[in-house]
């Protein structure tokens, strides 16, 4: 991974000794400094990964259903049994972009079929796929000491980093289950995920909500 440094080159030259009488006097201490860069204030470094929001999808119809049956008529929505990830705002964030999603596709959702229709259940798992760089050490460097002609010298490399540590990469999946309400027989399964970097802007929960709902419905409700 590519990591932007600050360099900043420091050479101190301290001659002590030589051959020239002149120099190797005790009160001829001569020091030369070699150019300094000035030292540029904080980065922030950026970071990227080819799997950085790209969204992977795959979907699933009951081989004994018709297609057709698809896609219209009522449906409500809600968790997934035993879904315990994720906390009510975010269900809910998750759970809307489906509702959208549903209604585009034809469904009808503003009123749901209490005894009958379909039934759309949500569940959103998230994971680590990369941990957050650990943190490193702002200011490296390297010591030389040598000799030369005009005596002995003693040069410093010094590097400063004052870039922050990237972010943990984090993955988002968005599943989706259609079920009979009535017999409770599964229809259609279909997963979204994503990778995005943690807590980068322009990924916040409604905008990846929104995002993997979209994915998940493009061909619905063919099977991928």
């Amino acid at each position: 991974m590519h990591q932007a440094r600050l360099p900043i080159a420091l050479l101190i030259l301290i001659t002590v000794a030589g051959p020239n009488p002149v120099m190797a006097r005790p009160t001829d201490l001569g020091t030369a400094w070699g150019p300094v860069e000035p030292a540029p204030g904080p980065s922030r470094r950026k970071v990227t990964d080819n799997r950085e929001g790209k969204v992977d999808v795959a979907s699933f119809v009951a081989p004994d259903i018709d297609v057709s049956s698809l896609g219209h008529g009522h449906i409500g929505v809600g968790a997934m049994p035993g879904d315990n990830d994720i906390s009510s705002l975010k269900s809910a964030s998750f759970e809307a972009a489906v509702v959208d999603q549903l209604a585009n596709v034809g469904y009808e959702t503003a009123v749901p079929d209490p005894n009958g229709g379909h039934l759309a259940e949500v569940r959103m798992i998230r994971s680590v796929v990369l941990p957050k760089e650990p943190p490193r050490k702002p200011v490296s460097g390297e010591t030389t000491i040598g000799a030369s002609n005009h005596g002995n010298y003693l040069g410093m490399a010094v590097a400063v980093d004052l870039s922050k540590p990237a972010e943990a990469l984090i993955s988002t999946r968005l599943m989706v289950r259609i079920i009979d309400r009535a017999s409770g027989k599964a229809l259609w399964e279909g997963r979204a995920d994503i990778v995005t970097r943690e807590g980068d802007a322009r990924w916040a929960d409604q905008a990846i909500a929104t995002r993997l709902a979209a994915e998940l419905f493009k061909d619905f409700p063919s099977a991928t």
